[in-house]
């Protein structure tokens, strides 16, 4: 039997906040849940009773209400906490007892620019946030859209929006015209926060002659908040509706106290990443966001006040606002804006043994270009303070669980979590008090009904089929902005199987009740009318010397479908004969003859999201010549340009 990478000591079991919640359970409810994952049976069968306990134990702050869940005629038309009143705000900033002298937020630019903001200064800069949007005329509702990199600024205004009941969207500095303007042109924005420029890989990237272009294009602005970025006075001329940051905060002294607003009420737009379309805008609740967050971060990544939270991330994609929900648990939450690489690998490393940082997040993409440097940072920094590492983006490999133990620290609860935008958290993820094994995720998330289904929609273990989640849950998006009913929405998640939440993934539970995400199951292959998992053939070609990363597509040919093998090779590596032989018997062996490629060819760099994700479907795209949009998902578009007429495809 396979041997765990780690298994938590009987002591850290008795400590961990999952512990304390589970006895707090069976106390208030006089069942005996001798484990997490009977705790997670009871939750999954229980939603409003454990959502209930769950408001209570993390600390959630409003007025909960008399009744927790109301089901409806359909799972997403259940409603959670219909009676409840809450500011999001109000929550994130209330500190948990930390002093007002302590910081909230800590912030690191790859430069080594330097800043951070106590607690007072961060309820002061908020309130005066939230005053300057109300003399615009931002009133409840209303949205406000930050293009802005990861620094405390862009979490100010998100709070000040959530303040007063406005809607608050994001998305990264990188960003260009058409990727702006196809997200935030579609939720029409009342007020714009931007940065004159932003740092990355040594370069600085001057933005205001874009921001000019954005400006013009989207007609619902009434008013340019500019941030300084690279220059501590920005020269605004030119760019319509314009003020600067500091301008914006004279406004007023701030607002006094906080309105509270419904359970459902929107906090966040979130936008699909998808590279076949336009855009979904996901609207989602500023309850259902909170409460998902604060169970997620507290039981599942035993995060405690004080603790220093650090992931990085940037601000167009989900985990910006996950990271700034654990203010809400009074943890200092630390920024990082750059390349996590530069000026070499160990520069977060020594970010988290500066900042003695407790929860350390990166993506399984970083963590797998760290160990192909050869760092051991295990062997370099000092870790003492470090409780938990946190990887998602993409499956994280049998290999990158092991570099975690054997070369970053060995003592260390790695919670590899998978979920998604659509939820804006996470359908399986870590257990502090369960043993980690390679390659998989240890569990469900609480309070999630997930499930494997097979393709005749039957639950299966040990097999891969979709990932589903049965039972309602409080972060359901509320709605697609712009559609007049529910029908997209509906044929999103709830066509394939019909009447309960289809993700996307393809995966397979395991005997211990374990997750191993596949892929997508939208770039699945079908390789003789069997479906295989894209991470399935990563996992393999990604051992072999010389390759560096890889990506696999179907490509229609001769009236079928073959899949076609996508390799970067590393520095100074040729694609040969060799090279060729030993994927092609590997495969074989370890997975089965059809995972083995019809043909196996070499580019100069993969496509990824702005999350560090495979695009599989870009690929794809390129490759059968089919419709491609919304390429600004994209963090290297220019590496398309290998795919197209690639002469080994002909």
């Amino acid at each position: 039997m396979t041997a765990p990478l780690w298994t938590p000591s009987l002591a850290r079991v008795g400590a961990s906040r999952m512990n304390a919640f589970r006895r707090r359970v069976e106390a208030a409810t006089g069942v005996s849940l001798p484990n997490t994952r009977e705790l997670h049976d009871w939750s999954a069968a229980d939603p409003g009773r454990f959502w209930d306990l769950t408001w209570d134990d993390t600390g959630m702050i409003g007025d909960k209400g008399a009744v927790c869940f109301e089901p409806g005629a359909a799972m997403w038309e259940g409603r959670f906490f219909p009676k409840a009143s809450l500011n999001f705000a109000e929550n994130l900033l209330d500190g948990r007892g930390r002093p007002d002298h302590e910081p909230a937020i800590i912030y690191r630019r790859e430069d080594g620019a330097a800043r951070s903001l106590t607690w007072a200064e961060l309820r002061s800069q908020a309130a005066r946030f939230a005053a300057g949007l109300q003399a615009v005329g931002v009133v409840a509702g209303d949205r406000v859209a930050a293009w802005m990199p990861n620094m405390p600024e862009t979490i100010i205004a998100m709070l000040g929006a959530a303040s007063i009941g406005a809607v608050f969207t994001s998305t990264s500095a990188d960003f260009g015209l058409s990727g702006v303007v196809d997200r935030f042109g579609q939720v029409a924005p009342k007020v714009l926060v931007a940065t004159d420029g932003y740092v990355y890989g040594g370069r600085a990237f001057p933005r205001l002659g874009q921001l000019r272009q954005i400006t013009e294009a989207l007609p619902s602005l009434e008013m340019v908040v500019v941030v300084p970025g690279l220059s501590s006075n920005p020269d605004l001329e030119g760019i319509p509706l314009s003020i600067t940051y500091d301008e914006f905060l004279s406004a007023g002294t701030g607002v006094e106290g906080f309105q509270r607003f419904p359970f459902d009420h929107p906090i966040y737009i979130l936008y699909s990443s998808g590279t076949t379309g336009q855009p979904k805008c996901i609207v989602h609740r500023a309850g259902g966001v909170l409460i998902k967050h604060l169970q997620e971060q507290q039981h599942h990544c035993d995060l405690r006040a004080a603790d220093r939270l650090f992931y990085f991330t940037t601000c167009g994609w989900m985990m910006w606002n996950w990271l700034a929900s654990g203010l809400a648990t009074g943890a200092t939450v630390v920024l990082f804006d750059g390349n996590p690489l530069h000026p070499g690998p160990e520069a977060l490393f020594s970010l988290a043994e500066e900042l003695e940082i407790a929860l350390f997040g990166v993506s399984a993409k970083y963590l797998d270009s760290v160990a192909k440097t050869g760092l051991r940072p295990m062997k370099t920094h000092r870790l003492e303070s470090l409780r938990t590492i946190a990887s998602t983006g993409s499956p994280l490999s049998e290999d990158g669980f092991r570099f975690v133990y054997d070369s970053i620290k060995s003592d260390v609860h790695l919670a590899s979590i998978s979920g998604g935008t659509d939820l804006c958290g996470s359908f399986v993820g870590g257990d502090p008090t369960a043993p980690v094994y390679a390659g998989e995720i240890q569990g469900p998330a609480l309070g999630m009904a997930v499930s494997i289904l097979d393709s005749e929609g039957r639950a299966v273990v040990g097999a891969p089929g979709e990932l589903v989640c049965t039972a309602p849950f409080p972060s359901m998006p509320l709605r697609f902005w712009g559609d007049d009913g529910v029908q997209r929405y509906i044929s999103t998640y709830y066509v394939q199987n019909p009447g309960i939440w289809t993700h996307g993934d393809y995966a397979i539970e395991t005997e211990r009740g374990g997750f191993v995400i596949l892929g997508r199951s939208d770039a699945t292959l079908n390789a003789g009318g069997v479906r295989i998992g894209t991470a399935e053939i990563y996992r393999v070609v990604e051992t072999v010397p010389g390759v560096a990363e890889a990506v696999a597509i179907g490509q229609r040919w001769d009236g079928d479908t073959r899949v076609v093998l996508f390799l970067r090779l590393t520095d100074g590596s040729e694609l040969t004969p060799d090279i060729i032989s030993v994927i092609r018997r590997r495969l074989k062996e370890e997975e089965s003859p059809r995972h083995v490629p019809a043909v196996i060819l070499s580019v100069p760099d993969i496509p990824r999201t702005r999350s560090g994700k495979i695009s599989e479907l870009a690929v794809k795209a390129v490759v059968n010549d089919e419709p491609l949009r919304n390429i600004e998902a994209l963090a290297n578009p220019e590496a398309l340009e290998f795919y197209r007429n690639h002469p080994g495809l002909r």
